[in-house]
């Protein structure tokens, strides 16, 4: 094991449309998510706790935001050869366009990939939320004697719709694919063996999906990209399984894929909950990110249920509940919000940019003075202003953008930047 040298790969999507607008300005890592984090933070950690220190990221949308949060939250020491570096979309003199597709980005890359000598490649997803051991996968990967292995997570016979599916022998050795079966389709003889169930097995959950979470060993990396195949589940995977050994290896904790707005938005008032289901709280496996230094957050005769204040944040006489607020948020009196995500500020506003916005009439950064606020996202650096009712007409809106704001999912979303008038109602 002394010689393993492990590459992590985590991939960062495309556009990011199933996260618009939220993606607008931002590639998808990039996402606030926690308060305090960003979606990439995750991945990266779980590469750094389970010891993989070499790790590059892999985008080519809005990657302006993602290159400052990792040059100011990810450095080592010059002895440890760890790295955190992103690789956007770059035309050389083999390669002039985008990347096509998962596979495509981590061949395009080769040539900066091959000169760290890895023995094994790790491929990760920059949209998802887990806390894995990444080196129990890697021994485990090594013990079964495979080329390729699979993490994969058991599902009910309605959820694996959604995803590819695995059939595995005893051994655990996969040996067939298939991609989103149908609702109709009897797979019974696909269901999970005895014995490769784990400990924690969840009764229903008969059927392994896959997370899209890989271990290759370098040479059959080299191998199965030999081609022009652009993608990773719906065509590397499904050849290399009939010409390789692949493993299947069994996650039996919380995963949760967060490229939508809903899985987002649930995914982040979860963590408000007692017992949430991803655990901040674990210092042995700690979610690192960009260090602020900012100051405690301030809270004067507000009440707080169920909710996350991030550090630096301003709330005065407001009623926060079932809500998640970002760092330096500004909540003024009066103000009521519930099932909000507040992704807060950039940066203070000086005493003097305040009073250039008394002169435009235009609001502070941050929510004004009894606004009502319901079921809603509200990017960094957003303008509410005071009076504002959100969530609460009971109409439904239909998703899109609604000039302001838009609609996704049924959820509000004010966008990065966004500026909502003074008694506007949403």
């Amino acid at each position: 094991m002394a010689d393993t040298r492990v590459l992590s790969i985590i991939l960062g999507g495309g556009k990011g449309t199933r996260l618009y607008p939220l993606t607008k300005e931002r590639s998808k890592p990039a996402v606030p998510f926690g308060g305090k984090h960003r979606i990439v933070d995750i991945p990266i950690s779980n590469c750094i706790n389970s010891g993989f220190n070499q790790i590059y990221i892999l985008t080519q949308f809005n990657s302006a935001s993602l290159h400052m949060h990792i040059s100011h939250g990810y450095s080592f020491d010059s002895f440890s050869r760890g790295f955190v570096e992103i690789l956007a979309a770059e035309q050389t003199f083999e390669h002039s366009g985008w990347f096509e597709g998962t596979a495509d980005a981590v061949r395009k890359n080769f040539a900066h990939f091959k000169t760290q000598k890895p023995t094994h490649y790790i491929i990760l997803s920059g949209d998802q939320l887990y806390q894995m051991d990444l080196k129990e996968f890697l021994d485990k990967h090594i013990e079964s004697g495979a080329e390729i292995s699979i993490a994969t997570t058991a599902v009910t016979r309605q959820d694996a719709t959604g995803f590819g599916i695995m059939k595995v022998n005893k051994e655990n050795r996969i040996t067939e694919f298939m991609e989103k079966p149908a609702a109709d389709l009897d797979i019974s003889d696909w269901i999970i063996p005895n014995e490769s169930r784990t400990a924690g097995a969840t009764p229903g959950k008969d059927y392994l999906a896959s997370m899209g979470i890989y271990i290759f060993n370098a040479e059959t990396m080299y191998q199965v990209l030999d081609n022009n195949c652009t993608d990773f589940g719906k065509e590397i995977i499904p050849q290399a399984i009939k010409n390789h050994k692949v493993s299947s290896y069994i996650y039996d904790g919380y995963w949760e894929d967060i490229g939508t707005i809903k899985s987002f938005y649930d995914a982040n008032l979860d963590l408000a909950r007692i017992n949430p289901k991803f655990n901040f709280y674990d210092e042995d496996k700690p979610i690192f990110t960009h260090s602020r230094n900012l100051p405690p957050s301030k809270m004067t005769n507000s009440t707080m249920n169920g909710a996350i204040a991030s550090e630096g944040c301003v709330i005065t006489e407001a009623t926060i509940v079932n809500s998640l607020v970002g760092v330096r948020s500004n909540i003024e009196p009066g103000t009521f919000l519930d099932g909000v995500i507040c992704m807060g500020s950039d940066y203070y506003e000086t005493p003097e940019q305040k009073d250039e916005n008394r002169k435009l009439n235009r609001p502070n950064i941050g929510i004004g003075r009894n606004c009502r606020i319901k079921q809603c996202i509200i990017d960094k650096n957003a303008r509410i202003g005071d009076n504002c009712s959100i969530g609460h007409t009971g109409q439904k809106l239909e998703d899109g953008d609604h000039g302001m704001f838009y609609v996704a999912d049924g959820i509000i979303v004010i966008p990065k930047n966004g500026v909502i008038p003074s008694g506007t109602i949403i």
